[in-house]
């Protein structure tokens, strides 16, 4: 019995490691909090993260974007009136949160 336990402990550590980072797809995200193009799940392969876009123009949040982004940072920047803010993050399905 223990020989068994020391063999399926390190295959169960390696497949814990080996698990991928999930993260939603949404290619186009209203206002209303609805998904209309693109809603999904992506699995973050090499060097990406979840990603989530949120467009501003003033105060106000127009649209947002998210999927799987290889080699994510988090930056803000405006362009014209509009307010670009760029976030990530690496649990799964952390994009979703607006």
């Amino acid at each position: 019995m223990n020989k068994h336990f020391l063999f399926l402990f390190p295959l169960c550590c390696l497949i814990v490691a080996v698990t991928s980072l999930r993260c939603i797809t949404c290619h186009l995200r209203t206002r209303t909090d609805r998904c209309r193009r693109g809603f999904g799940a992506c699995t973050a392969q090499k060097d990406e993260a979840c990603m989530l876009l949120k467009i501003y123009q003033g105060n106000t949040l127009q649209i947002s974007y998210m999927v799987c982004q290889k080699l994510c940072r988090d930056m803000t920047f405006d362009i014209g009136n509009r307010t670009y803010v760029h976030t990530c993050c690496n649990h799964n399905y952390c994009n979703f949160q607006l």
